[in-house]
């Protein structure tokens, strides 16, 4: 049966339809008969399926928009021990409750949303372990995730995947990948975790990070004080920390934040 349907602006919905960038997102999960997959936005289901044939061990799917059940819910019905679809917003369901826990996400994340999923995940996964993200998105998105030191791509979102892993850039996918086309490039990258799994769900290091950032031009430790740590203490946290007091947060080193972390956890305590 053929089905017509007519896609949301609203929700982001440029469906992949490049077999090439599909087999290469395969390919960069590795996956294994061990892995228990999250499938963000499946859409019409040309990853889902591919994902049912690999030797993975189960899958859940997160899709928002119902009018995609004539292509999902016969794959669910085709293999119901193996694939589960959730009918809901990905950023108000509590991935924390998906059974089996998923060890690696694959997405093809909507534009408007791509930061804060991101942070969602990494928060309500990535202290169960999660180990490695595939993800479609925007291709100046994948910038500023990838963004040095020294630069105004740095983010707070970049520099927590840089203490908690690593995200490589695997290719540029063009604007014909996906029907309908978006107006501007996209990126497939990897993010892989290895290490501080619970950092990104931890209220100081958000707080730390939402202050240096509230104004990029100032002073990074002008606007700790100013979020309440105090001229002398900010200063005294600086001075343990090994970072000049004229430096701006774009500017750290990723052994600079995580010194900064430490000390202000230490200072707190």
């Amino acid at each position: 049966m053929t089905h017509t349907f007519n896609n949301k602006i609203s929700l982001g919905q440029n469906f992949l339809n490049n077999p090439e960038v599909t087999r290469r997102c395969l390919k960069e999960a590795r996956l294994n008969s061990a892995d228990v997959v999250l499938e963000v936005g499946p859409g019409q289901g040309a990853l889902t399926r591919e994902l049912l044939q690999s030797p993975c061990r189960f899958v859940h799917a997160v899709e928002i928009d119902r009018r995609l059940a004539a292509w999902l819910e016969p794959l669910q019905a085709g293999q119901p021990g193996r694939f589960k679809i959730f009918w809901g917003d990905a950023l108000v369901a509590d991935l924390r409750r998906l059974l089996p826990p998923p060890n690696k996400v694959l997405a093809n994340i909507p534009y408007n949303i791509t930061t804060d999923l991101i942070w969602k995940i990494l928060v309500e996964l990535g202290p169960r372990r999660l180990e490695r993200l595939i993800l479609l998105v925007q291709k100046e998105a994948a910038d500023r995730l990838n963004a040095p030191p020294a630069t105004k791509e740095r983010s707070p979102l970049g520099i927590t995947l840089e203490q908690m892993g690593a995200v490589r850039t695997l290719m540029k996918v063009s604007p014909g990948s996906f029907n309908p086309p978006p107006k501007v490039w996209s990126a497939l990258i990897s993010i892989d975790l290895t290490k501080n799994f619970g950092l990104a769900a931890s209220p100081l290091w958000r707080r730390l990070l939402a202050a240096a950032f509230a104004q990029r031009r100032k002073k990074l430790v002008n606007n700790l004080a100013a979020a309440g740590c105090g001229k002398e203490r900010s200063a005294a946290i600086f001075a343990a920390a090994g970072i000049g007091l004229a430096a701006r947060a774009e500017e750290l080193t990723a052994p600079q934040w995580r010194a900064l972390y430490q000390e202000l956890a230490a200072a707190e305590n």
